[in-house]
């Protein structure tokens, strides 16, 4: 845009303090209509407490707020809506047992004499509103908590330019890409340049610095609650960005990896799921961290869960070496790498595990208590919902999954459990260092991640699934999740990192699968692969 084009938002030294703690300290933000405003930051930086503030879900404890250069009050969300101001979150609000349509004409419905809602109408409307932006692959009929949450996530997008109110003036993206590759990240771009070209300011909040780049019309970068450089892509890179969000220059990001993949720890022989996936086969080695990409609809999350035993498959067998019984499992065992250790232990011993069948046998996991039995372990792609119980204190998330290898009776052995949260706080460096006793909704994202992986860890897995492990997690944090990959791998464990950033699954990865339309059609060396072979794979037009 012009650099004439009207000021469409002013943020003036905006303060925000949560009691005596001072989290934002005087922020100042212009942004021009049809600009695409980046704000980039680290986990903890602020971006989310700003976010809230444009939402109209956190009151500013000082500074003003101006749209096409009149003041406005934002008291709450409907006050943000009704001044134009849309926000796309990254935790997901759709509400899972509606339908897609319910969930984007809620409060719009279109109406028949009598009052009564004209469903035939509203499914149309909804479609057509999908097909605008990009994405009328999703049904309107569904319901969305069936969607992937890639796909849930373009129907939050959808959603926020749904109002009788018009078109957005204001539209903030927080992550919106975190989950979307391929065609539905380029249909991202497209939409967002549509609504430039219409006026739109986009307040967009990524830490995918590569997008920023690409993307952007002006970048601010916030630290500690400050606004510590304001710049544009012609100016900066994606060193140059990480820089000022750490204060020191980036580093490795992916650790040097050097595979000797040792036994097979667990073999997957024609699994198939109808609608799903089908015929699926691979084979995870002690040693080694495999990738799985796939696009949208690819079915990589769902063969995740089934694995795991969260979903049931139709065929096929799941085998495990040296396969484990509640009665072979003791709750002393560890894996401790450099920095990262793993005790604890958390399989069940004593008694009997049902479907669990011989050792070494094929088996398909009729529950996660089965999986996790049997040694695995799943990090799911949405924290909020299925990796996090957002009520409890962070160490009573850390506990969940060995509650029942940290009790004396009926009773919780409290000192145990304060020792194992203790020393992943320490191993994972999850912050704040307090954090055990606090709210682990009060966290930053990236540590509510390590939240998750301490949790899984503590049950001392051989094998690690990880569905979108980085999503929303700042550049610094990623380094020390692939790390704790690479020591984990190197004890023994095998990995499974399933992810939708092609940069990261090549980058972390000693091979990666790939999935089309429910299918494995390639497993590649991640040294020896470029990107554009991997998606060429996964859109189906290899030569």
């Amino acid at each position: 845009m012009s650099s004439t084009a009207r000021t469409a938002l002013e943020i003036r030294g905006v303060r925000k303090a949560y009691g005596s703690t001072e989290v934002l300290h005087g922020v100042d933000l212009t942004g021009r209509a049809g600009d695409v405003l980046a704000v980039v930051g680290a986990n903890g930086a602020g971006k989310s407490t700003l976010i809230k503030i444009l939402a109209g879900a956190e009151p500013m404890s000082a500074g003003e707020l101006r749209l096409d250069g009149e003041r406005v009050e934002l008291r709450s969300p409907h006050d943000a809506h009704a001044h134009g101001i849309r926000t796309v979150h990254q935790e997901l609000t759709l509400v899972p047992e509606l339908s897609v349509t319910e969930n984007l004409l809620m409060g719009h419905f279109p109406r028949r004499f009598g009052g009564l809602i004209d469903w035939r109408a509203a499914h149309a409307r909804a479609r057509d509103l999908l097909e605008s932006i990009g994405y009328g692959a999703i049904d309107p009929r569904t319901r969305a908590g069936r969607l992937t949450v890639a796909r849930q996530q373009m129907v939050e997008i959808a959603k926020a330019l749904v109002s009788e109110g018009g078109e957005p003036r204001v539209l903030v993206l927080d992550e919106p890409s975190a989950v979307l590759a391929g065609s539905d990240l380029e249909a991202l771009f497209a939409l967002i340049r549509r609504l430039q070209r219409r006026g739109v300011l986009i307040v967009y909040v990524s830490h995918r610095l590569a997008e920023v780049t690409e993307l952007a019309t002006s970048i601010v970068v916030i630290k500690d609650g400050r606004v510590v450089a304001e710049t544009v892509p012609e100016r900066t890179d994606e060193n140059e960005l990480i820089r000022l969000m750490a204060g020191r220059g980036p580093g490795r990001l992916y650790p040097a990896r050097r595979p000797d993949p040792g036994e097979p720890l667990l073999t997957v022989s024609g699994l198939h799921r109808p609608g799903e996936f089908r015929d699926i086969s691979f084979t995870l080695r002690a040693g080694e961290i495999t990738g799985l990409f796939g696009l949208v609809g690819s079915g990589r999350s769902e063969l995740a869960r089934c694995v795991f035993g969260a979903e049931p498959a139709h065929a096929g067998s799941v085998t495990t070496s040296g396969g484990v019984t509640s009665a072979d499992v003791t709750t002393s065992g560890s894996v401790t790498s450099g920095g990262v250790g793993v005790s604890g232990g958390g399989r069940t011993s004593g008694g009997t595990s049902e479907g669990l069948g011989a050792p070494g046998g094929a088996r398909r996991f009729r529950s996660p208590r089965e999986a996790i039995a049997a040694g695995l372990a799943l990090v799911t792609e949405d924290r909020k919902r299925t990796g996090l119980v957002l009520g409890l204190t962070t160490a009573e998330n850390i506990g969940l999954t060995t509650l029942r290898t940290t009790t004396r009776g009926p009773l919780l052995d409290t000192g145990r459990r304060r020792r194992d949260v203790t020393a992943m706080v320490e191993r994972l460096d999850i912050r704040p260092a307090h954090c055990a006793k606090l709210p682990v909704r009060t966290l930053s994202g990236g540590n509510q991640q390590k939240a998750v992986l301490a949790k899984w860890l503590l049950t001392g897995p051989r094998v690690l699934l990880l569905d979108e492990p980085t999503r929303g997690v700042d550049m610094a944090t990623r380094a020390e999740i692939y790390r704790m990959l690479d020591e984990l791998s190197r004890a023994g464990m095998a990995v499974l990192l399933i992810s939708s950033d092609l940069t990261e699954v090549l980058g972390a990865t000693d091979r990666v699968l790939v999935m089309r339309e429910g299918r494995l059609t390639a497993d590649l060396p991640s040294d020896r692969t470029t990107e554009d072979t991997v998606l060429a794979h996964a859109i189906g037009h290899t030569a």
